[in-house]
């Protein structure tokens, strides 16, 4: 016979975002997304509770399901991250699943995809010790631009824009970097700061919405902690079959999934980034994604449920 359980599901967050707070309209924006979906996930007679990734005092076999949101902090406390996952998956269920998200966690992702068929940026993958120098590295290529960034990371953490001319600026940023975590060398695609970014969410395989994000003038990061707009966008036939084709090829598929398309320097679409761990959803902006996300969660907390009286 099953434990009781006290919730069927547990929104995670970032400790810095637990609170609201009226001061910081980053924090209050995270805040009003879950509350949304607190609401929506309540409306259809789900018991939510809202923490911390690493709430000391949290039961996780208290839950049946624990949902990943706005865990942000976690690539700068991998170590500690991937430990707490290990040993909460013993105690409940994650969405996304705890697999997927170990996968998802290292931007090796793209190699894995690209070698089903995926279109990525031109990218070398360059792991932890690498004794080849960056002059080395990219005396064998022919591009113009280059991105250098690490395998684990978020919110443009360590990510740098550069040139051929500034290699001496950035070898040392490279050398300290490569000691200590594997890196992801791309070839810049420039049609990052004229066209944007497309970021389409994709719920149970199956397109739900999409922007276009862009980085304001003179920069290439779309996020907008450095300044970057979000715009409405119409999805086309050929960017939805690209993003549920992203999420198809996954081990398995994703309750939930934000796929980043880009337009490579020929003018083709490419993968950016497969987002299955803490995507933002924007749901202050787009309400209805509160109540596409509560039925999905609600058909595959029903599945462990037998009512909800």
């Amino acid at each position: 016979m099953e434990t009781k359980k006290l919730f069927d599901v547990v929104l995670l967050t970032d400790g810095r975002y637990l609170l609201p707070n009226p001061e910081s309209s980053y924090i209050s924006n995270i805040f009003e997304d879950d509350f949304l979906l607190t609401k929506a996930l309540e409306d259809k007679g789900l018991r939510v509770f809202r923490t911390n990734w690493d709430d000391a005092q949290m039961d996780w076999s208290s839950t049946r399901f624990a949902l990943f949101r706005s865990t942000w902090d976690y690539f700068e406390r991998i170590i500690e991250f991937r430990e707490w996952l290990g040993e909460a998956s013993k105690q409940t269920n994650f969405i996304n699943s705890a697999q997927l998200v170990n996968w998802n966690l290292d931007k090796h992702y793209l190699q894995e995809l690209n070698e089903k068929g995926l279109a990525i940026p031109p990218t070398i993958f360059l792991e932890i010790g690498e004794n080849r120098s960056l002059e080395e590295i990219i005396s064998k290529t022919t591009w113009k631009k280059y991105i250098l960034k690490p395998a684990i990371s978020g919110a443009a953490r360590h990510t740098y824009l550069f040139q051929k001319a500034d290699i001496q600026d950035i070898t040392s940023i490279f050398e300290k970097l490569i000691a200590s975590e594997s890196m992801l060398l791309q070839e810049y695609q420039e049609q990052i700061e004229s066209k944007g970014e497309i970021s389409i969410i994709v719920i149970n395989g199956k397109y739900a919405f999409s922007v276009l994000k862009k980085a304001k003038q003179g920069d290439f990061r779309v996020q907008d902690d450095f300044g970057g707009t979000l715009h409405p966008h119409q999805a086309s036939k050929e960017e939805i079959e690209f993003a549920e084709k992203s999420v198809s090829l996954c081990a398995e598929l994703p309750l939930y999934a934000r796929v980043d398309l880009i337009w490579d320097n020929d003018n083709q679409l490419c993968l950016s980034e497969l987002e299955l761990i803490e995507p933002e959803l924007w749901i202050r902006r787009f309400p209805e994604i509160a109540e596409l996300m509560a039925n999905a969660v609600f058909e595959k907390v029903k599945d462990l449920k037998p009512s909800f009286s």
